[in-house]
């Protein structure tokens, strides 16, 4: 994974409304727990091992990155979620940047520090910046975003409030992307929901060289 550097901006205790209205939090992110509920594999076996080689799941330090390591500890698991992980990071449908918001988005409503961290460095690698970083925790109808934008930082707050694209925002999502699209919109979120309560539950700590951003 390409390393980017970004500035950290400390947002905690922000104020926001989520799309439908009918919910107001302030932020309460913390840091990870101070031990992980599960660590991460230290000592794969020879299959394992190669199987982390194969598929490029080491950090820049040459061990795994600890979301990788940790889900080794599971091995079956790790191996059929990878294609999944694959297509949504690689293969979809959806533009970098497009993808990039809405994980970002799904990583703060889900006040995944490991989640937001990591990919708001992917997302400067992915025509975003790192003032946008800091606006995608913001209000969803920020000036910054076109209307395409909003329909998708929104959805993302729906599918995490209701489970449900509400009709209004499907269809503005309608008429810009294809099935392809909406459905990779649907998995893009899901996906890194699944992912940030793996990583919200077992305590993943941040790896060495992200710095937490917020």
């Amino acid at each position: 994974m390409r390393k980017c550097k970004t500035n950290s901006h400390n947002m905690a205790g922000t104020v926001w409304v989520s799309s439908n209205g009918r919910r107001r939090h302030r932020d309460t992110y913390g840091g990870p727990m101070n031990s992980p509920r599960i660590s991460p594999v230290t000592d794969p076996d020879d299959d394992l091992a190669a199987y982390i080689e194969r598929v490029g799941l080491r950090g820049p330090d040459g061990t795994p990155l600890n979301i990788f390591g940790t889900l080794a500890q599971h091995p079956d698991l790790l191996r059929r979620w990878m294609p999944l992980a694959g297509h949504v990071m690689s293969k979809n449908s959806l533009s970098p940047r497009h993808r990039e918001l809405l994980i970002l988005r799904t990583g703060h409503r889900c006040a995944s520090l490991y989640e937001f961290s990591q990919h708001a460095q992917i997302a400067l690698d992915c025509d975003v910046s790192a003032e946008e970083v800091v606006a995608v925790r913001g209000p969803v109808d920020d000036s910054r975003w076109n209307p395409i934008e909003r329909s998708l930082l929104r959805a993302a707050d729906e599918l995490h409030d209701d489970q449900r694209i509400s009709d209004a925002t499907w269809a503005e999502l309608a008429a810009e992307f294809d099935d392809r699209g909406l459905i990779d919109i649907v998995f893009t979120v899901g996906q890194y929901t699944m992912v940030a309560m793996f990583l919200n539950t077992s305590g993943v700590h941040l790896d060495p060289g992200v710095d937490a951003a917020w």
